[in-house]
Formats: structure tokens, sequence, C-alpha cells
């Protein structure tokens, strides 16, 4: 009863190769369906004519239905179990889809987005947690690599392929949504297959809790959380106001545009993770924070060039940046977790992650009207270069962890 390893996969189990890569699709599915509906803002605005700062707080009471789960149900998973809370936020975020294909108004988008959050925010605190637990290797350092492309990969193509699927084909307030539906049918079944890490399990307690983490985990924590402030501020901004900025920069009222500049910052944040996995903690961090402020310093002369080529040279620059901080701040963190804490503390993280997505983006959307979007964004990025170039000095004070010097991915 008290034997914390994990139990060998039954016939009735998927084997631990593959419940690692199922946990690893709900983690990129979550993030897809967050970036979907981006394509989308322009046909809802001119649909139902809302203004930018009302497009703004439907991302945003996304971010805060994210917020409230993890703050309700952060440690949930750690109480009851990962598979029952995975397969819970997954038919909640299957009945936010149903709501986008219902959608006649506004007031209808809110209420989608914020159920939709509501899910995506206990859906990650487990995930997060169960794939540092199912590694077949038990290799932190290469779940949270994983969990870093995955999370830039599902918002990469959520984006690209919702915007592509809004302009090209039929039926563009439906079909997109009806592709994430059937994703999530298909993650359901194999949920329902998962193998439970959770061993000792007791009473689920849902009530409002602060974030907690633990003593020992709290230095590598600040840091994570300095280091996702600085890249995930920059997400939010570009999935709620990029699609905009693109269209005027690339001259068209498509919504091709809109999805090849948020793809253009977090393709190349993936493939950054991928590359630089064998780099020690204090480079990523460092380097990453470095090379994101260098890109957003780039944004805003390629806004003050009126260039799209340029804009989106530079948002891949940032996107490269974007990932390896993002990477070095989960992977840092990742390794010090104590057992029987993981869900709390990834849920905690995540919070500090969906601050950092939403409060700039809906700043940022009720200074455009005033600014405009060019200098809003100009602005931001002014404030992005300072935060990263502090990540970057404290992460020169990290000491190499020397397990990462000669560890494989």
């Amino acid at each position: 009863m008290h034997d914390t390893a994990i139990p060998i996969p039954t016939r009735t189990h998927l084997p631990l190769p593959y419940a690692f890569a199922a946990v690893a699709a709900v983690i990129g599915l979550a993030l897809f369906a967050s970036a979907t509906p981006s394509a989308l803002y322009g046909v809802y605005e001119a649909r139902w004519h809302f203004s930018t700062p009302v497009l703004t707080l439907v991302y945003g009471i996304y971010a805060i239905g994210v917020l409230a789960s993890l703050l309700l149900v952060g440690g949930l998973s750690d109480q009851v179990g990962r598979r029952p809370v995975l397969l819970g936020s997954l038919a909640f975020l299957l009945v936010a889809m149903g709501l986008f294909l219902l959608a006649r108004s506004v007031e209808w988008l809110f209420v989608a987005r914020a159920l939709q959050g509501l899910a995506t925010g206990g859906l990650l605190g487990a995930a997060g947690a169960a794939l540092l637990e199912l590694h077949p290797r038990g290799d932190t350092a290469h779940a949270s690599l994983v969990n870093g492309f995955v999370s830039s990969a599902g918002i990469a193509f959520g984006a690209l392929i919702s915007a592509a699927v809004v302009q090209l084909l039929p039926d563009p307030r439906l079909l997109p949504f009806v592709i994430v539906a059937v994703l999530i049918v298909a993650l359901l079944s194999a949920m329902r297959l998962l193998p439970e890490p959770v061993l000792e399990r007791r009473r689920a307690r849902l009530r409002p809790q602060r974030p907690s983490v633990p003593a020992a985990t709290r230095g590598a924590f600040v840091l994570a959380g300095l280091g996702v402030l600085a890249s995930w501020s920059v997400g939010g901004l570009y999935l709620a106001l990029g699609p905009q900025l693109a269209n005027a920069l690339m001259h068209t009222h498509g919504q091709l545009a809109g999805g090849v500049a948020v793809f253009a910052l977090a393709g190349p944040s993936g493939l950054a993770q991928v590359v630089g996995r064998r780099l020690s903690n204090r480079t990523l961090t460092s380097f990453g924070a470095l090379l994101l402020a260098f890109g957003m310093a780039l944004t805003a002369l390629a806004l003050s060039s009126a260039s799209a080529a340029f804009f989106l040279i530079s948002a891949a620059i940032a996107g490269v940046g974007f990932g390896l901080a993002f990477m070095g701040a989960l992977r840092h963190l990742s390794s010090v977790i104590p057992d029987g804490h993981r869900g709390e503390v990834m849920s905690a993280f995540y919070v500090v992650a969906y601050l950092a997505i939403s409060v700039p983006a809906i700043g940022a959307g009720f200074a455009a009207p005033h600014l405009g979007l060019s200098d809003t964004f100009r602005v931001f990025a002014i404030g992005v270069v300072v935060i990263s170039l502090a990540v970057a000095a404290g992460g020169l004070r990290i000491e190499k962890p020397p397990v990462y010097a000669a560890e494989s991915a």
C-alpha cells in the first residue's frame, strides 16, 4: 500500500511510453484549443461590432478561468489522482467547444472562453504532474522538454491551422471547433486507459486555496516565475492583438496573416527547445532572456519601418528566446519538486504563467484605441526588454547543475 513506484501497466492500461505520449498530447491540445479562437476574433468583431478592449476582455476571461481553476482545483489531482481530473477537464473542454459552435453573440464568447479556461487550468496542472511521473525513464528534464515543446507547438499550430481553416474552408465559425472537438473525443478515450501514478489517494477538498510551494522549492520557483513572466507575456499579446497588427502590416483583411504572425513566434519557440535541450539551466535562462530582449527590441524597430518581413523575423528571434527561457525555468523547477506536491506546484507555476499572459494583453487592449496598435506594441516591447534583461542578470547567478552536463534527451 505504501509503495510509491508506478505500477506496471496491465492489459487494460496504456504502456508507459504511450501513456506519456497521450498526456503530452493533452497539453498540446489544451494550448492548440486556446489559440483556435484567435483567428476568429476578426470575424466576430465584424459580425457583432465590438471594440478592441472588448476583444481583449474575451481573451482575458479565458486566462481568468484558468487562474480560477488552478486556485480551486490546483492540488486536486494530488488528492484524487491524475486520471479523474484529466477526464473531467477534457469533458468540460468539449462542452466549451460546443458553446463556441452555438455562439450567437459576444456574451456567448465570454461564457465559452471562461469555461475553456476552467477546463484548461484543470488539464495543465494534472497533465504537467502526470508527465513527470509517467516518463518511462523517470527523466524529469526530458519530461520538461516535452512539456515546453508541445505547449509551443500547440499554440503555433492552433493559431495557424485555425487561421487557414477560417480563410480557406467553408463554415469558418464552425469547422475549427469541430476539429478540436474530434481531437478531444480521441484523447478522452486514451485517458480512460491511463495508468494512475497517484497511489495514495484521499478525499477531495474543493475550496479556494492560495498557490502553495514547498519551502525547499521556492528558490527554483522564483526563477521559474521570472522566466515565464518574461516569455508568456509576449505570447499573450501576440494571441490577443497580433492578428490585427499583422493584417495592418501585410495590408490584408484575411485571417491567415494573423495565424502566420503567431506561428512565427511560437514555432521557433518549440524548435529552440529541442535544439537547446543539452544546455544548462543557467545558459538557457540567461541567453534565452537576452535573445527575447533582442527580439522584442527588433520588433519595435520593425513597427517603425512598417515592414511585414522584418516584423516576422523579429517575432521568430523573440520566439527562440521565449522557448529557451521557458524551458530553462520549467526544467529547473521540475527537477526539485518533491513527491506528493507535483500537482500543486505545477498549478502554482501556471498561475504565474497565466497572470503573465493575460494582464499585459488586457492592458494593451485598452491602450490600443488611444495609442494605436503599433505604439502599444512598442511600449510593451520596451517593458519586456527591461524584464528580460533583469532575468538574464539573475540567471548568471545560478549555479550550473552538473546533472545536465552529461544528460541527453
